[in-house]
Formats: C-alpha cells, sequence, structure tokens
C-alpha cells in the first residue's frame, strides 16, 4: 500500500478495502503487489501488463489476448467477494508473464 495513503479501514473507500484483500491474497500465493488509491477506485500493481483495478464490487485485469473481431484487448472480470479466488487467478497470470519474460530475456541474450 502506498506509503503516504494509511488511513484506518473505517475512512477507506469499498475499492481501497477491495485492493488490500487482493494484495494479502497475493502475498499468500508468493506474489508481491502494491495498492494505490483514489477518486473511488483503487489499482493493484503486480507485474508489467498486469495491473488489477477494483470500484469495490469487481476487480479487472487484461488476460494479454485481444478479440479476433475487434482487435480490443480482452479483461477478466471477478467479483470482488471473493478475493482468494481472485489472487489464485492473477498469480496464475503472473507467472505466465514471468515465464515469458525469461523467454524474451533468453532471446535477446542470444541475439546480442
Amino acid at each position: 500500500m502506498s506509503t503516504f495513503n494509511r488511513k484506518r479501514p473505517a475512512q477507506r473507500c469499498p475499492a481501497a478495502l477491495a485492493a488490500e484483500r487482493l494484495r494479502i491474497g497475493l502475498e499468500h500465493c508468493g506474489v508481491s503487489a502494491d495498492v494505490h488509491e483514489g477518486h473511488g477506485v483503487a489499482l493493484v500493481s503486480v507485474w508489467t501488463d498486469l495491473l488489477v483495478w477494483t470500484d469495490g464490487r469487481a476487480y479487472r485485469w487484461w488476460t494479454g489476448k485481444t478479440s479476433a473481431k475487434t482487435g480490443r484487448r480482452l479483461y477478466r472480470v471477478y467479483s470482488a467477494d471473493n478475493p482468494i479466488t481472485v489472487a489464485h487467478c492473477v498469480a496464475q497470470r503472473y507467472k505466465e508473464l514471468l515465464k515469458a519474460s525469461y523467454r524474451y530475456g533468453g532471446v535477446a541474450e542470444r541475439t546480442s
């Protein structure tokens, strides 16, 4: 959580509380994340191209895929009432991105 925004739980908006619950769930999955809140939404920053945002009712993040029809990004959406399940899903996406970054780094090293 941002160090400049340490409010007591009763003073925090529903989005910030939901983001903090997700951050704790991710921590239990072995994934570090930061929470940033403001203007009624909160963001959970996990990794490059993995930013989860919430309004307190749902969590949303990019799946890494785009629609074949429209070319638009496809997002995963889960209810905010089960942050543990969401943490496992986000942790899985994190592992996919981490694996891809190692593959990419390995290719870059060979071409250098």
